[in-house]
């Protein structure tokens, strides 16, 4: 469950000129990923086979005849996007023609961040701060409404389990491209002053924003807040090294009346290094993680089901098993067994708000769900990023890969938060104000949440 990385090259003017691909690599490309996913993709059930099957062999024809390599990738980008997942992506190969530019256009530089539901700039380069507020918004690209241009030139190519993290990724996206790609935009200011401007990728020199970032994040962040209030913050469970951060900081954490986890930044790694973290943070003896299944394939089931109807699998579990594997839908349910929490160490159990938001995400999500039923811990944010799993990960032609989820990760109890996210108990969504205030509204309601709870 590797921490998510996409790469989306989503720019109107296709400027890349490599082209060193065959019409016959294209297709083999193309027929491997639709391969792969037909024979391993767990959600194939959700999947609209007559729309996929018909995609497919539109791109049989289409595709070869794509100008350039950059071009081909998009169009697989676009056909991957349909099964609406996560952790199922195509990645463009490394180089220079597939170097994505997001953020730079020259004498310009903005951050632009879906913030309710509209396209906010919420940093620029510092020269160009009294430009361009912060808190402006960008409501026209290439001549089309914003929301129009996302529907029609970026979603399609963003691989998503969720509507909302689509939205997340398709504004902060809105205008990456190739060097040299154009945009004209129009931008609303806070004080209702339209402005536009014609833009051009290309590197920007000045290195200062406005607001300035924060320091970067270390693996694990510590600081004490007002009433022995400790805050911690798990930004991966990709590197094993967390956990003796964590129990370095033990003698400290004994000495807290409440506890933030923020995991709002922690897109994922190994799901044992994080359940390690939450075995101090209970006294129960036994954790109940995800439940996990995954399609299996007999081949003579599944040529012996193309000879049964529903009315044979009536008292009859051979013939149901080959109807399922024919369709495409016989699954393998994993052994399950909780966790043993045999920790002897002294543990923490007071008063925990767990911070969530739409970069939470894969194993961190799965500590959530390990986290599910302990009544002392308080999930305050917003919904996860509602993706978890196994990938497959396999190669395409040109330097390129894909990869494809195998496996369905539950709640215990069957309840599925793949597509949907972990629910916050406390929701709290960010407004304009709050970005153009630099006010983390989520860590301020987990700050007065506990100090309620320990008066």
């Amino acid at each position: 469950m590797k921490k998510i990385l996409l790469m989306l090259l989503l720019p109107l003017t296709l400027l890349a000129q490599s082209n060193k691909l065959t019409k016959a690599d294209k297709i083999y490309g193309l027929s491997k990923f639709w391969q792969e996913v037909n024979y391993n993709f767990v959600y194939l059930n959700k999947v609209d086979r007559a729309k996929w099957d018909s995609t497919y062999k539109a791109l049989i024809v289409s595709i070869p005849e794509t100008k350039t390599d950059y071009e081909y990738y998009l169009e697989l980008q676009r056909f991957c996007a349909m099964l609406k997942d996560g952790h199922t992506n195509i990645y463009m190969p490394a180089g220079k023609d597939f170097e994505p530019m997001n953020t730079m256009f020259g004498d310009y530089r903005f951050f632009i961040e879906n913030v309710e539901d509209k396209a906010i700039i919420t940093r620029v380069n510092l020269s160009k701060k009294n430009e361009i507020p912060v808190g402006s918004e960008v409501i026209a690209v290439n001549g089309k409404p914003t929301a129009q241009y996302v529907a029609e030139h970026v979603s399609p190519y963003i691989s998503s389990s969720t509507d909302y993290v689509l939205m997340d990724w398709s504004i902060s996206k809105l205008l990456q491209g190739v060097e040299g790609s154009q945009f004209e935009i129009k931008i609303k200011k806070p004080n209702g002053q339209l402005l536009t401007l014609n833009l051009t990728h290309k590197r920007t020199e000045e290195k200062e924003v406005f607001p300035a970032f924060p320091a970067e994040s270390a693996l694990l962040d510590f600081k004490w807040y007002p009433n022995n209030v400790a805050y911690v913050a798990l930004n991966s469970f990709g590197d094993e090294k967390i956990d003796s951060l964590f129990t370095a900081k033990l003698p400290e954490l004994y000495k807290a009346k409440a506890i933030i986890v923020d995991l709002r930044n922690n897109g994922g790694g190994s799901t044992g290094i994080g359940s390690y973290i939450l075995k101090y943070l209970t006294n129960d003896s036994l954790l109940y993680g995800s439940r996990y299944s995954t399609r299996q394939l007999n081949s003579a089931f599944k040529a012996w089901g193309h000879y049964t109807t529903a009315k044979d699998t009536a008292n009859s579990e051979w013939n149901k098993k080959a109807l399922l594997t024919f369709q495409d839908n016989y699954f393998y349910h994993f052994d399950y067994n909780p966790l043993k929490n045999k920790l002897a160490e002294k543990r923490i159990v007071v008063p925990t708000a767990l911070l969530i938001g739409h970069n939470t995400a894969s194993a961190a999500e799965d500590f959530l769900i390990y986290a599910d039923n302990q009544k002392h811990m308080t999930k305050i944010g917003r919904n996860s990023f509602g993706s978890t799993g196994q990938p497959y990960l396999f190669d395409l032609p040109g330097g390129g890969s894909a990869r494809v989820c195998t496996k369905k990760d539950t709640y215990p109890d069957g309840r599925e938060f793949v597509g949907y996210g972990v629910k916050p108990d406390i929701e709290v969504i960010p407004i304009v104000k709050d970005f153009m205030a630099n006010k983390d509204t989520t860590l301020n309601t987990a700050i007065d949440y506990l100090n309620k709870k320990i008066k």
